[in-house]
């Protein structure tokens, strides 16, 4: 799956180059005008780095910054921030308040791109979040959030989303989920995933989630 950006920039042509630079670099993107319209959208799914302009009208960008900061599951996300403002008090403020990286306007777009890289590269905690939709799997934690919620489950039920996750929109065969998540000695009744299934379910149900589990009669199960 590739790598999630948010970018909070209240200019229609700034945006639309956030969006051909950023996708035809290899990422998503997700572009809004203001603060409040991506502190909804993160209760659904968290990106891998964010973008913040500073001149915004309501939440300026050093308020969106501190609200990331402030928040667990949020604050080692990396941040840039994006200002015409080019004077040093500007950078200083935005790192002192937790960002990463400060990139002045107008910027280059390779040079964009290379920032969006070199701080991605800078958290590495990145290659063990598997994420799909508004499901996160957090090998580093061993924990699972939906909608930026944390849930409860068991260690198979772990595995097994986890699985389903890594797997997302792909069918995967009965045998192979049991010979992965129970392993290869398991000898028990093939009706033991179904239940699990079935809990995956209902955890997914109650949180909200717009991931979905589907039965492939006869063969598996596909995360969509």
């Amino acid at each position: 799956m590739k790598q999630l950006i948010y970018a909070v920039e209240d200019d229609p042509s700034i945006q639309e180059l956030y969006v051909y630079t950023i996708e035809s670099a290899g990422f998503d993107v997700e572009c809004f005008e203001c603060g409040a319209d991506m502190f909804k959208r993160l209760s659904e799914r968290m990106p891998d780095l964010f973008i913040l302009d500073i001149m915004l009208d309501g939440m300026n960008g050093y308020e969106i910054l501190s609200k990331l900061k402030a928040e667990n599951k949020l604050k080692d996300i990396p941040v840039i921030m994006v200002s015409a403002k080019g004077e040093e008090i500007s950078k200083v403020k935005g790192l002192n308040l937790g960002a990463d990286d400060y990139i002045s306007k107008p910027f280059g777009v390779l040079e964009l791109v290379a920032r969006i890289n070199a701080n991605l590269r800078k958290h590495p905690i990145d290659t063990v979040r598997n994420v799909f939709k508004d499901v996160v799997i957090d090998d580093n934690t061993h924990k699972i959030l939906i909608r930026n919620n944390e849930v409860s489950c068991t260690l198979k039920e772990y595995n097994l989303l986890k699985m389903l996750v890594e797997n997302a929109e792909k069918v995967i065969f009965r045998d192979v989920i049991l010979n992965n998540v129970w392993g290869t000695d398991f000898f028990g009744e093939t009706r033991t995933l179904d239940m699990h299934i079935t809990s995956l379910r209902k955890i997914l149900n109650e949180n909200k989630s717009e991931v979905v589990i589907e039965t492939v009669r006869g063969v598996g199960y596909i995360l969509k």
